[in-house]
C-alpha cells in the first residue's frame, strides 16, 4: 500500500474513534472535499501532488486527536513521526509538515512553496461545502445562539473568501459564496 492510502487510512482511523474531539464528520465534509481541492489545485499549479494529498489528509489530525488549540503544531508532529513510521522521504516529510505548520489562516504564515499556499487555499475553499458544519461549531463548540451563529458563520466565510489568492479558486467558490452571504444577511 503506497504512503497516501496508508495516511488516509490512518486519518479515516482516528476520527472514527471515540476519543476523536469532533466525532466522524468532519472526515467526510471538510477533508475529502479539501483534499480534491488541493488535489486539483496541485495539477493546475504545478505543485507536488502526492506532498499536497498527504499535507491536506493531515493538516487536522493535530485538532482530532488533541483539539484545536495548536493544532497546526501537533498535527506536524503527528505527521513527521507517521510519515517516518511509512518510511516516507524525509525531505518531502519537511515539505508535508511545512504546509500543515502553515495552513491556518488565523496565524501570522510565511507561506514559500506552491505546496504550502494550495494547502492554505483548499482548507479555506472546503468551509464553503460544509456551511452546516461551521454552524454545528458555532451552536455546539462555541455555545453561540441563532443570532450569534449566523453572524459568526458569516464572518467566517467572509474572511474565507479574502484569503483565496488563485483566481480559479475564487471563479469556483464565488456562486458558494455570493449564495451564503444572501442567506445570512
Amino acid at each position: 500500500m503506497d504512503t497516501a492510502k496508508k495516511i488516509k487510512q490512518f486519518v479515516k482511523k482516528e476520527h472514527e474513534k471515540p476519543t476523536s474531539k469532533y466525532g466522524y464528520e468532519p472526515y467526510e465534509f471538510h477533508l475529502v472535499p479539501m483534499v480534491e481541492y488541493a488535489e486539483n489545485l496541485a495539477r493546475e499549479l504545478g505543485g507536488d501532488k502526492e506532498v499536497v494529498s498527504l499535507a491536506a489528509w493531515l493538516h487536522d489530525i493535530g485538532s482530532i486527536i488533541y483539539g484545536r488549540k495548536d493544532h497546526h503544531i501537533t498535527g506536524a508532529e503527528i505527521a513527521e513521526k507517521k510519515l517516518k513510521e511509512f518510511n516516507y522521504s524525509p525531505q518531502k516529510t519537511e515539505l508535508v509538515k511545512k504546509c500543515i505548520l502553515n495552513h491556518r489562516g488565523s496565524q501570522k504564515n510565511n507561506r514559500n512553496t506552491i505546496e504550502e499556499k494550495i494547502i492554505a487555499e483548499a482548507d479555506a475553499m472546503s468551509n464553503f461545502d460544509n456551511i452546516p458544519g461551521i454552524f454545528k461549531a458555532a451552536f455546539i463548540y462555541e455555545n453561540l445562539d441563532q443570532g450569534q451563529a449566523k453572524i459568526a458563520v458569516r464572518k467566517k466565510l467572509e474572511n474565507k473568501w479574502k484569503r483565496l489568492h488563485f483566481e480559479n479558486s475564487k471563479k469556483i467558490i464565488r456562486p458558494k459564496f455570493e449564495a451564503a452571504m444572501i442567506i445570512l444577511k
